[in-house]
């Protein structure tokens, strides 16, 4: 099935290495200093100093927000997140949450678990506190909501320690096709999917998750 580009997968590329879009604000200064120590390197002694952090730093950065290609999985809802899955939780309405903990390791780009239209992106101010942590539910977040052919879907992106910006890519009334990128979460973190009432979840707590691949429920 084809996908659409609504999301606008990324910033740019360096080295062939997709960036994700969203990080020109912490990847530019890191690597510029990087690129203006190490030229300066031979001359200075302070430069050579800095030269070797900069540069550790700016590769982690590039690391961090690299926003590789998926071949896209068949299922009707699939992960939008990589990560490990952090909990399992039937809700009061019916509803499973399955909650997976991105590290700072992780690709943080996140997915649309479905297709359909995105009716609703709202912005809730918050605290930080650490992503694995159960008051997390309490962090900055941004509260996605799809209509799919399974109803209405709700997805949360939450703000970790680090985490203190969240990205969302596309506006309310965008259509998407499952595994469009749809949003950014910077640093450790954490994405809640809500599985309506009836769908089996087919992942385990601890079971690594990959965006676009991972199959999150079960026919």
């Amino acid at each position: 099935m084809p996908h659409s580009q609504t999301s606008a997968p990324r910033d740019s590329q360096v080295g062939g290495v997709r960036l994700a879009r969203g990080a020109s604000p912490w990847l530019l200064p890191t690597v510029a200093t990087a690129a203006v120590s190490l030229l300066r390197a031979r001359r200075s002694g302070v430069a050579k100093a800095v030269a070797v952090p900069a540069t550790a730093l700016a590769a982690g950065m590039l690391w961090f927000f690299r926003d590789p290609e998926r071949e896209i999985a068949q299922g009707r809802v699939i992960s939008p997140a990589d990560g490990v899955v952090q909990s399992i939780m039937p809700w009061k309405d019916g509803r499973t949450r399955v909650a997976i903990f991105m590290s700072p390791l992780n690709v943080h780009v996140n997915r649309a678990p479905l297709s359909g239209m995105v009716t609703s992106v709202e912005h809730i101010p918050g605290g930080f506190v650490p992503a694995f942590n159960k008051e997390s539910e309490n962090n900055e977040r941004v509260v996605w909501h799809f209509d799919t052919e399974l109803g209405d879907i709700e997805m949360i992106q939450i703000a970790g320690a680090v985490a203190r910006r969240i990205v969302p890519y596309i506006p309310q009334g965008t259509k998407v096709e499952q595994g469009d990128r749809i949003g950014l979460i910077r640093f450790g973190s954490r994405v809640d999917i809500y599985l309506p009432e009836g769908v089996e979840v087919a992942v385990e707590v601890g079971q690594k998750t990959v965006a676009g691949v991972t199959r999150i429920d079960r026919d």
